[in-house]
């Protein structure tokens, strides 16, 4: 036996599909597709889990486990430079805040952001201080105090 008379078992080898070749092939005119449709068209895929616009099993099923969405510690949120419109020494409370228009809606407590520069003494009473904000209150002589 010699390399050049080495030959495929009968059967193991297939010709490929030669598809839009004429209509005795049996891949000719539509080329397998069927007629019309998306599927027919070219450039045509499908994302996993498209079920042809009917809703997903992933939509139909039911959600399952905890989240923490509806629990979770929503803070109404001010800049430090927002301080600047009250005077030297003054005691800022929620409830101020509140007067001013400042705040709308205290939820579930006010975060004081260091955002902005804080040109007066002043005393804040907050539920929580981001650690630049509280710098900034100290470092111009001012009080920070968690309610």
């Amino acid at each position: 036996m010699k390399l050049n008379e080495l030959k495929y078992n009968v059967g193991s080898v297939k010709n490929s599909k030669r598809i839009g070749r004429g209509t005795s092939s049996g891949h000719g005119k539509t080329s397998g597709r069927g007629q019309k449709g998306q599927k027919a068209r070219s450039g045509y895929s499908r994302r996993p889990g498209f079920e042809g616009g009917q809703n997903p099993l992933v939509f139909r099923v039911a959600k399952r486990g905890f989240n923490n969405y509806e629990f979770q510690t929503k803070y109404a949120t001010i800049n430090v430079s927002d301080l600047n419109r009250f005077d030297d020494g003054v005691v800022i409370t929620p409830e101020i805040l509140k007067e001013t228009g400042i705040v709308k809606k205290q939820l579930d407590g006010i975060k004081v952001l260091g955002k902005g520069e804080l040109k007066k003494k002043v005393t804040v009473k907050a539920t929580a201080f981001s650690a630049s904000a509280k710098e900034k209150i100290e470092k111009i002589g001012g009080k920070a105090e968690v309610i």
